[in-house]
């Protein structure tokens, strides 16, 4: 199960020092969180953190023992060092990130009112927004089994969009995109229509049952086979507490989540894709893959963060296998 390592190749902006098994490519800002819930305007402090889905599903695949690399732009400056020194300690390949000038890190803001998380962002005019077709050397993903991107990307600008399908295209890779809809970026409308034209070049899909009704207003298993008919070889559905569907080798498969007291649902969505693609990548079958990633998604909800109760490879079984481990 161990990811394949091999020596790197130098190219126009670094030496690499081992073969980067998935590469994701996407923003990751400064987060602001308030030490305690409630409204921001009542908070005493704010700790600083980061977020960013795709360097979340880095995270995740690097704490299982996966090699990964990310592809980014951050602003030269303090925030941009705070996202590169947090992505980089995580044993994530940040060979390939630019530090631009002019051009800010961006950030976003997060207070959890009531049942409810809000977020605030300013991302707007940020280094990561100025992605566009020929941002990275595409030789970086020569030996990469896989490329993660989502729909986050591509809404940020046309510059971006434009930059997400130049990736897809120019990966000569696995594609693995999550549809990640965000209301407050672009409209159901402008989401479904990239999503369906980049999905002729998806291998495999990842789409949440909420977005799902937000974008083609159903989630069930007729969506999913429309969906693999345009291009996927597999379509995946999170459907949260009520487990995961996938089509796969045109067979549906489900898997029941596991329960766990919920802290914090933000990142358990990049945690399940990560699981997925670990199972893929370990050679597993798609239910042992359904599997995997339904625990990465309840070990990310019973923990406060974005990545950072996300487990390594022997707690990860541990809990699939309900191996109790006392802590002491």
């Amino acid at each position: 199960m161990n990811s394949r390592l091999a020596s790197g190749r130098t190219w126009p902006f670094c030496r690499r020092s081992a073969l980067t098994s998935v590469v994701t490519a996407g923003e990751t800002m400064v987060l602001g969180v308030p030490a305690r819930p409630g409204r921001l305007r009542h908070a005493a402090s704010v700790q600083l953190k980061i977020g960013g889905a795709e360097s979340n599903v880095a995270i995740a695949l690097s704490r299982l023992g996966i090699s990964t690399g990310w592809m980014s732009l951050l602003g030269d400056d303090e925030p941009g060092q705070l996202v590169l020194d947090r992505v980089r300690g995580e044993g994530v390949d940040t060979s390939s990130v630019r530090r631009v000038q002019g051009f800010p890190t961006g950030l976003y803001l997060r207070e959890q009112v009531g049942p409810e998380a809000r977020v605030y962002y300013y991302r707007s005019g940020s280094a990561a927004s100025t992605m566009a077709p020929g941002a990275f050397d595409t030789d970086y993903l020569e030996d990469a089994k896989c490329l993660h991107l989502t729909g986050i990307t591509p809404s940020l600008s046309d510059d971006c969009r434009a930059f997400t399908l130049w990736a897809a295209r120019a990966a000569g890779t696995l594609l693995s995109f999550d549809v990640n809809y965000r209301s407050k970026l672009w409209s159901p409308e402008e989401a479904r229509g990239f999503v369906e034209e980049i999905l002729p070049s998806v291998g495999i899909l990842f789409v949440g049952d909420e977005e799902a009704e937000a974008l083609w207003g159903k989630s069930d298993g007729a969506l999913v086979r429309e969906l693999a008919a345009a291009g996927p070889q597999e379509v995946v559905l999170k459907r949260g507490k009520e487990g995961s569907l996938a089509l796969v080798d045109s067979r549906v498969i489900t898997q029941p989540a596991f329960p766990v007291r919920e802290v914090d649902s933000i990142g358990a969505g990049d945690a399940f894709d990560a699981g997925y693609l670990a199972g893929h990548l370990w050679g597993l079958s798609p239910e042992e893959r359904l599997r995997t990633a339904n625990a990465m998604g309840a070990l990310s909800v019973a923990t406060l963060g974005d990545y950072e109760g996300l487990p390594d490879r022997e707690e990860l079984w541990a809990f699939i296998e309900g191996r109790k481990n006392l802590g002491r």
